[in-house]
């Protein structure tokens, strides 16, 4: 499970766009995705500049919608909590009120560590943690099979997770 602190939900306002990335915000960027505890110095090194300008652009890379919020990588399984499931919902209909009701809800009930909405067949995919079999099936029952603008679901448990590292390749 990842534990963030969120720097910024809505990024750059409304219709402005964000500032380009140069090589030094790429830089700083490609090293806080491997390591978001690196210190400033360390950042000022990787890019070659000051720490004060890893600072100001720290900041404005959050400003600007970049840089959302730092995470701490949870071990699940040394707290106890052994099942994780990836849940695809369907609606009932496509109703923006449901879709809005939904997104605001759901990432909040517990256990739930990400909510994806989707195109395709389903409209949303949860990826929901659990102490184990009988708690996941209980939030199924309580979150899920009760929702009144929810038709469909199918829950797959996961064996394995892997992050992945493909940003910092992107940000070259």
């Amino acid at each position: 499970m990842s534990e963030s602190k969120n720097l910024s939900r809505s990024g750059p306002a409304e219709g402005s766009t964000p500032p380009k990335l140069d090589s030094v915000d790429r830089v700083l960027l490609r090293t806080l995705a491997g390591n978001a505890r690196v210190s400033g110095a360390a950042l000022a090194a990787a890019a070659g500049v000051a720490e004060s300008t890893v600072s100001l652009r720290l900041k404005r890379l959050a400003a600007s919608g970049y840089l959302r919020g730092y995470r701490a990588d949870i071990d699940m399984t040394a707290l106890g909590v052994t099942v994780q499931a990836l849940i695809s919902v369907r609606l009932v209909s496509i109703v923006r009120e449901h879709i809005d009701r939904f997104l605001e809800e759901a990432p909040h009930w517990p256990g739930v560590l990400a909510l994806y909405h989707m195109a395709g067949v389903d409209d949303f995919l949860l990826h929901v943690a659990a102490r184990n079999a009988a708690d996941l099936r209980d939030f199924v029952i309580e979150h899920l099979a009760e929702h009144p603008a929810i038709s469909h679901t199918e829950t797959n448990l996961v064996f394995d997770h892997v992050a992945g590292d493909g940003v910092g390749e992107l940000l070259r």
